[in-house]
């Protein structure tokens, strides 16, 4: 009995979910479609410049809304595989036109308006049959009930059941019930069914795909080239003016100390003691930047530890879940290290949370991080959180970057390294 009531709920859920798809299958895409060719034809005239970048990044959020409910509902997951504006991308009517170049110029673009095609068509025939399954068996009922008598001196059709008298009401009322286990079983396969099709038409093809990476590693590895530039000015400076200086210092007093030994031994013991004090602290700063370049528990004791012993210094509680079998090159394991890092820093300084959690494990020859917090939620990548730091390291080893923030929280940053566990 608990199963038979839970297969009705779950058909009735899919049900109804299909027909409120189906609003936006056919006012949406068609909507979106119309507005779509009328600007792309009127390019031409110049008008087009202002409106189709509108336009196209409306549809987007559509196909995007889209892929949120097909991995919410069926869990089908469709990618998104939009090129990236430049950042020194023009303001004003060059870069209206820039944008709209670009636009047009990406692949997925074609995809989009194409899926909205299929959308309205073949996507919202599925989603009618769906809840037609569902709703339809009320008919028969309705007629088995009594409204048969409306077509006594004529004959009323009810799928292949022609309704006339009670004895074929009833059969309609038969029919209806079968068309009603029939919806129960066919309504959450033919939901899934609708956003395969949907897959089908906005997932790129594995060149595309393939081209996509190439150049995405390609920026991505230019920027490591720049960071890894800046990181050694920044290495060189803070030697410099640091224990670089610290140990000119000593030097000084040393020698200071070397002319005051025999005449003044009280002063030249004052000296040694300022000069030790200089030496910790040299060596001190020598140690933070050493652990600033590469932890030595990383280096010791792997990814695993090396991200406890980050916790274990955060001022929240903290919870760390590892399951890995073996460790990550060297440069995956930092380029981990230090996003996790990056992800808690964030946690510590904006999400004004109480609590965080990590869990690392590899699986499918992929690294995956998760870090969530109970936050105040909010975070996204371009918006200044420094999750756009930890995308471009990411993206060096051909990783990936999620990130989950509804306003009031929870947030979680999802990270992926594809690499292999010696």
């Amino acid at each position: 009995m608990a199963a038979t009531k839970s297969r009705i709920r779950e058909g009735l859920l899919a049900a109804g979910r299909a027909f409120v798809l189906s609003f936006a299958s056919i006012v949406g895409s068609v909507t979106l479609f119309v507005l779509s060719v009328l600007s792309i034809t009127l390019v031409l005239l110049g008008v087009g410049l202002v409106t189709t970048p509108w336009v196209l990044e409306e549809v987007r959020k559509h196909a995007n809304r889209r892929r949120l409910l097909a991995m919410t509902w069926s869990d089908v997951r469709i990618p998104v595989a939009y090129r990236p504006f430049p950042p020194d991308l023009r303001t004003g009517f060059a870069g209206q036109v820039e944008r709209t170049t670009l636009l047009l110029k990406d692949p997925a673009t074609w995809r989009d308006l194409r899926w909205l095609l299929v959308d309205m068509s073949g996507g919202y025939a599925l989603l009618a049959v769906s809840f037609a399954l569902m709703v339809y068996p009320v008919e028969g009922l309705v007629l088995a009930a009594g409204l048969w008598r409306v077509f006594e001196d004529s004959t009323y059709w009810y799928g292949f059941v022609p309704v006339s008298s009670q004895a074929t009401g009833l059969a309609a009322a038969a029919l209806g019930i079968v068309l009603f286990h029939v919806g129960l079983w066919a309504s959450r396969p033919l939901l899934r069914l609708h956003f395969v099709l949907a897959r089908s038409v906005l997932a790129p093809t594995q060149e595309q795909e393939l081209a996509l990476r190439i150049d995405r590693l390609t920026e991505t590895r230019h920027e490591a080239v720049d960071t890894a530039a800046s990181e050694l000015r920044r290495i060189e400076r803070d030697l410099h003016d640091g224990a670089q200086a610290r140990l000119v210092a000593m030097g000084m007093n040393l020698g200071t100390i070397e002319a005051l030994v025999e005449k003044d031994p009280a002063q030249a013991k004052k000296l040694l003691a300022m000069a030790r004090a200089s030496s910790a602290e040299a060596l001190t700063e020598l140690r933070d930047l050493v652990r600033g370049i590469h932890p030595p528990v990383l280096a010791e004791r792997g990814l695993g530890d090396a991200v406890r012993a980050l916790a274990l210094r955060l001022p929240v509680e903290s919870e760390v879940g590892v399951e890995l079998t073996g460790r990550a090159e060297a440069p995956v394991e930092s380029a981990a290290y230090f996003a996790v890092s990056e992800t808690l820093t964030n946690v510590v300084k904006h999400a004004d949370a109480d609590r965080v959690w990590v869990d690392m494990h590899h699986a499918e020859g992929m690294l995956r991080i998760s870090v969530t917090d109970n936050g105040r939620g909010g975070a996204a990548i371009g918006a200044g959180s420094g999750l756009s730091g930890i995308e471009r390291r990411l993206g060096t080893f051909d990783g990936v970057l999620a990130v989950s923030s509804p306003a009031g929280g929870p947030t979680m940053v999802t990270m992926e390294i594809p690499c292999a566990l010696s």
